[in-house]
């Protein structure tokens, strides 16, 4: 690619950013080794459109600052923060004058202490970086967009629904990110080499907040309000158009939907994004669940009664891979309540429980022992629950694998027809190998803490359901007791009057 720019030199653009969706009902914390942190050539390798070879490496000097991920989880330790901040800051200073910033975010960070962590963090970048330099920013749709946020940046857009997109399947995060991370870098890069400053952007919040698992775009209507942005793009004087759910498992202000259009026609931009605001507010009570859903028992009875085996069941309000600390044993009890999977006439394998000291216990007891725990409670009271009691354990431990990369090491427990699999990190089951020995077909149920299931276990499911269990990430917003949110907001005030939805031009 060979493009024009009107400084007759290669602009410099840099890349970096923090990215980590925070449950901050969570009474886990993320410290700063929770964070995967990515610097110099490693993080130009990272995609083809930077590397040496890559299309806009031509005419773009592409420079490394920072980009720190983690693994979702409760609110960011301070410290943390400041540091990871303090890092990217004083890099874009140290490095010298840029022309643009590729800035990655998701939109659900929390900071302990701190309100709207991505607008500080942008504010900050904005100042290391000076007016001039334009800012396009990479982020998650479920993640939050301020008016503050929003003032911050130059360009702003959210991952979209692939075109191959079906209801069995979506691509994984991680495509997710580098398709929007890449969408913004060109963005950015046609902006400069066409001479232009500032789009304006349209900018505007719907009072409505549900969760992923509610806003899928496996299904309608979110399928089709999250591929309308790729059509208004391709309107004249429209730069870019995205939509956000809003992340509901956090208890700030800025926790709503949100639509941003940048155009350099202001008039369109507006017109658009009312457009869009406006259909997702219509579209409110028409969100579904991914698959039916029902409490613990419902789900459980459900799964014992059917023939589809294996038969997966979401453990949805403790999921780690959503911010949930993954230490409730709640899921557990309910499945040995049930006199099928107690008498072991019905199996289940249930995955899993952080309790490194439970863990622990079954190592020194090893493979064939019996043991009695206590599971479940590591990170303290879940507030604003009533504090679940430790689940006592007895049974056999039957399998042990030490190190895993991301769980450390594991320990399977049975009693009766249940195997349950805990953990002495917190650690997302995604797919058939994170089980390790213990072969999922092999059971008639199987149980995972999660939202909608990753791909491979989608597939390996014969039938599912969806258990609105309590947690730190509980589908049932009104037990979880937001407090600092903007009110009246859809569903917690589910009568509330239609809101003014004119977008303001930032």
């Amino acid at each position: 690619m060979s493009t024009p720019f009107p400084t007759g030199r290669r602009p410099r653009i840099g890349i970096g950013g923090m990215s980590v969706r925070s449950a901050t009902f969570s009474p886990h914390r993320t410290t700063y080794d929770d964070f995967r942190v990515t610097r110099g050539a490693e993080l130009l390798a990272r995609d083809a459109w930077t590397r040496p070879d890559g299309d806009l490496s031509g005419p773009v000097e592409w420079v490394p600052l920072v980009h720190a991920v983690a693994v979702p989880g409760g609110p960011v330790e301070p410290e943390a923060y400041r540091r990871l901040k303090g890092e990217l800051v004083d890099r874009i200073r140290q490095i010298g004058p840029l022309d643009g910033l590729v800035h990655e975010l998701h939109g659900a960070m929390g900071v302990v202490g701190l309100e709207d962590a991505e607008a500080d963090l942008t504010e900050a970048v904005r100042e290391a970086l000076g007016p001039r330099a334009l800012i396009s920013a990479a982020m998650d749709p479920h993640g939050n967009v301020s008016r503050r946020l929003a003032t911050a940046l130059d360009l702003v857009t959210a991952h979209r629904p692939a075109a191959h997109s079906n209801a069995a399947h979506r691509p994984a995060a991680g495509q997710d990110a580098a398709r929007t991370r890449e969408r913004a870098a060109r963005k950015l890069v046609e902006r400069l080499a066409a001479g232009k400053g500032r789009p304006h952007l349209a900018w505007v919040q719907v009072p409505v907040l549900l969760p992923g698992e509610r806003t899928s775009p496996r299904l309608e209507p979110a399928r089709s309000l999250y591929g309308r942005p790729a059509s208004i793009e391709e309107l004249d004087g429209i730069v870019d158009a995205a939509v956000w759910a809003g992340w509901p498992w956090a208890d700030e202000p800025r926790c709503k939907a949100a639509v941003v259009v940048t155009g350099d026609d202001p008039a369109l931009a507006v017109e658009q994004a009312r457009s869009l605001a406006t259909e997702y507010w219509d579209l409110r009570h028409d969100f579904v669940f991914a698959a039916p859903a029902g409490d613990a028992d419902e789900c459980v009875e459900a799964a014992v009664a059917s023939p589809a085996r294996p038969f997966l069941i979401s453990d949805t309000g403790d999921n780690p891979a959503a911010g949930g600390a993954g230490d409730l044993p709640y899921m557990l009890g309910r499945l040995l309540a049930h006199e099928d999977l107690a008498a072991g006439r019905v199996t289940a394998l249930h995955a899993g429980i952080t309790d490194p000291a439970a863990v622990a216990e079954c190592f020194a007891a090893g493979v064939g022992a019996g043991v009695r725990l206590s599971v479940g409670g590591t990170h303290g009271p879940y507030e604003p629950y009533e504090p679940y009691e430790p689940y006592e354990l007895a049974g056999e431990v039957v399998a042990l694998r030490e190190a895993d990369e991301v769980g450390g090491d594991v320990a399977a427990v049975r009693r009766g027809g249940v195997t349950a699999v805990l953990v002495s990190r917190r650690k997302p089951f995604r797919s058939r190998a994170d089980f390790g020995e213990l072969d999922p077909r092999g059971y008639d149920l199987v149980v995972v803490k999660a939202g909608c299931p990753a791909p491979e276990l989608s597939d390996l499911a014969a039938d599912w359901r969806l258990a609105l269990t309590p947690g730190a990430v509980d589908q049932n917003l009104r037990r979880l007791g937001h407090r600092r949110v903007e009110r009246p907001l859809f569903p917690l005030d589910p009568h509330m009057p239609a809101p003014d939805l004119t977008p303001e031009l930032l």
